[in-house]
């Protein structure tokens, strides 16, 4: 074996290396950005769940407020509001599903969508499930709920969707009491 033989192969591995330690780093390089994504930043991680104070609700009036940057419908409803949803036969639901985060296999009856046994708190995304408008409330639409300008969803007291072209009842999220006057949604 010649001294020029034992070089080439020295030389041949030295490429070997180089290229492997070279596509070593690139891939790292492109891979380390789509790491760092994956975790949420602390602005997200802070709203990921918020605290909201309902002491100041009256009956037949609703709070809105900004969760994952969407509002949310908190509404404390009245009697009227109440029996108008508990009489309201499934079959004339056009989505006959709960749409409840809460109660995931629920069907859309008012006791599987309101926060309290009672029926008195509505808590619901405000977002038409239609093409992502803010629906107007305080009674709005023709089934005394919330009623949607874009393109004319009408939703009931409960927020199911009653009329329009709105494929879903609006989203319930998931939330629930920590105490008598505080929800805390997510």
């Amino acid at each position: 074996m010649s001294h020029a033989d034992d070089n080439a192969g020295t030389r041949r591995d030295f490429l070997y290396y180089a290229t492997a330690g070279a596509g070593a780093v690139a891939t790292g390089a492109a891979v380390w950005p789509l790491i760092n994504q994956m975790n949420p930043s602390a602005d997200v991680q802070a709203l990921s769940s918020i605290f909201v104070d309902v002491s100041g609700v009256e009956v037949g009036t609703q709070l809105t407020v900004k969760w994952l940057g969407k509002p949310v419908f908190i509404r404390r409803r009245s009697p009227e509001e109440i029996e108008a949803a508990r009489s309201t036969p499934l079959t004339d639901l056009p989505d006959a599903n709960g749409e409840n985060a809460n109660k995931p296999e629920a069907d859309a009856s008012d006791e599987n969508r309101t926060l309290d046994e009672a029926g008195e708190w509505l808590v619901m995304m405000g977002v038409c499930t239609h093409l992502g408008c803010v629906p107007l409330g305080d009674g709005a639409g023709e089934f005394g709920g919330w009623f949607c300008p874009c393109h004319g969803s009408h939703y009931d007291t409960a927020g199911r969707i009653r009329k329009g072209p709105a494929p879903r009842n609006l989203d319930v999220p998931i939330a629930a009491f920590i105490d008598e006057s505080t929800i805390k949604l997510g």
